[in-house]
């Protein structure tokens, strides 16, 4: 009789204890807190009334397809932050799949329990039993409640998960919301970056030719420092277009309509560069007949682009430190001082850094044009650039030459593809004005690139230029046109060629070819 009685009032008080904890989250719930508020109290009311060790309240991204922690309790930020699941991946991603819940009375007897939170990796896996109930909006799964507790042979972990079953109906709406939440905040993030990305292509130099990620890093740093005066040092190699960069900043500033005038510091030699850059009197050295006006006097109001910096000898960099500082100069041979408005552009393929060290270079100059530097990659490291601006050199070298361009073959486009571009845009922009002169068919094929580019795609060791190269270039771009006009049929193409059907064979598998890409329509 005491028993029954003990039993009695251990289950009344069970009973009060759920009904205090589903009020409290009744309350939570309708209080109007933040929602993740609301989750935090009713975590820390289930660690208070069911001895809930650890807890995670999981919500589904239907757009992304990952499960993702929103709340926990007993887990740091790291841990959470590392609990990311994809849709039936562990326990977690099975629960939300089938819309089922889960027990796992040992975590240590269930080899589909990942913990990629990491936190209960020192932990004894024995002592713990875990729960994954499935939240549920409209009898679809949005989400999942999850609780580890202390093993206890003795207790009925299927009457915590009706529990918690009716706990994650009470909050259902709440996660829905927040779902809904999160998932707009995704998609206007998105919406973001491509108004972001269409910006940078509004922005894009109309004379730069380029969509990869390091050329939109470029026209933004060129949108931004176009709006001031700033001295800008460009850096790259040679061929890169550092000149055409210094012109679309110019083009895109309050200077537009003011003269542009560029100088090639390597050009000319030491004793005429003075001259250029500053003038000089009538009289002040022989073969000085009249008076002139250098480079500096000329970009009054505009801008200068002194390209080749790094070539100055140390006394020009001298008087071009006074510039800088002063805006100022006198001719040579001159003694009134001349003041300039001028903005200063400078460009080098060296590392200035290395001249200094070498005392080649002034340390003090380096500072002043160094106050806003543009990167320009080299193209081997902007590949998805190369047939945009093969588009653009075929299109403009058509025009020049009275020519109709409808294409550029396969292979050709492999090799270019292939190719480590030492020059940079200048090599190619040469070697498409050269395949456009050469191309007889309107197309430019294999055959019409230079030696350098069909030896660099058929050998990836040292590069030779004999005659077998060649005429193997010549033969892989005749089969693969023949294979693309007839679908991949090799009997027909074998036919086209004069080749039997068993030399065709030997070709194409010499060139590593699968013929059965070309029945797709190009």
């Amino acid at each position: 009789m005491h028993v029954i009685i003990n039993d009695r009032q251990s289950m009344i008080k069970t009973i009060h204890s759920e009904i205090s904890l589903l009020y409290e989250i009744g309350e939570s719930v309708i209080s109007g807190h933040d929602i993740n508020k609301v989750f935090s109290l009713v975590l820390n009311a289930l660690s208070d009334s069911m001895g809930m060790v650890k807890g995670m309240l999981t919500i589904y991204n239907r757009k992304s397809g990952e499960i993702f922690i929103e709340e926990a309790f007993g887990l740091t930020d790291e841990e959470r932050l590392r609990g990311v699941y994809q849709l039936g991946e562990g326990i977690i991603g099975k629960v939300i799949d089938s819309g089922k819940p889960i027990i796992i009375p040992k975590i240590s007897d269930e080899p589909g329990f990942l913990d990629k939170t990491g936190s209960r990796k020192n932990l004894d896996k024995e002592k713990y039993s875990f729960l994954c109930i499935p939240i549920k909006y409209r009898n679809e799964v949005i989400g999942a409640l999850c609780a580890d507790k202390l093993f206890d042979m003795d207790l009925m972990l299927e009457d915590d998960v009706k529990l918690l079953s009716i706990i994650t109906t009470m909050i259902s709406q709440a996660v829905r919301l927040h779902q809904i939440e999160h998932e707009e905040l995704e998609l206007l993030e998105k919406e973001n970056q491509r108004l972001l990305y269409e910006l940078k292509e509004k922005f894009k130099p109309s004379n730069i030719v380029g969509k990869s990620k390091s050329m939109r890093q470029v026209y933004g740093l060129i949108d931004k420092i176009s709006k001031t005066n700033t001295t800008i040092l460009v850096l790259g190699e040679s061929g890169v277009g550092k000149e055409l960069v210094a012109q679309a900043i110019h083009y895109n500033s309050s200077r537009n309509k003011m003269p542009f005038v560029k100088f090639n510091c390597a050009a000319l030699p030491e004793s005429t560069i003075e001259s250029e850059l500053f003038g000089h009197e009538k009289g002040s050295f022989t073969g000085a007949l009249n008076k002139r006006i250098g480079k500096f006097e000329l970009a009054d109001g505009g801008t200068i682009f002194l390209d080749e910096i790094g070539e100055l000898t140390p006394s020009t960099q001298t008087k071009l430190l006074r510039v800088l500082q002063e805006r100022e100069f006198e001719r040579v041979g001159g003694n009134d001082t001349i003041k300039v408005d001028i903005r200063i552009i400078t460009a080098t393929n060296r590392n200035l850094e290395e001249q200094i060290r070498l005392g080649l270079f002034r340390e003090d100059l380096y500072y002043r044009l160094n106050v806003f530097p543009i990167v320009v990659p080299p193209l081997r490291e902007r590949k998805t650039d190369i047939l945009l601006l093969t588009d653009h050199f075929v299109e403009q070298y058509s025009k020049e030459n009275s020519k109709e361009i409808k294409r550029v073959s396969t292979s050709a486009i492999n090799m270019l593809m292939s190719y480590h571009w030492p020059g940079n845009v200048r090599e190619l922009e040469n070697i498409i004005e050269r395949a456009v002169i050469l191309s007889e068919d309107k197309v430019i094929h294999g055959y019409h690139l230079p030696p350098t580019l069909q030896t660099a795609h058929f050998s990836h060791t040292k590069h030779t230029y004999n005659l077998q190269h060649r005429l193997d270039a010549l033969e892989y771009d005749l089969i693969i046109e023949s294979l693309k006009n007839h679908k991949g049929n090799m009997v027909k193409s074998a036919k086209e060629l004069g080749l039997t059907t068993r030399i065709m064979s030997l070709r194409v598998k010499k060139y590593t070819l699968n013929p059965k890409i070309y029945k797709r329509p190009n």
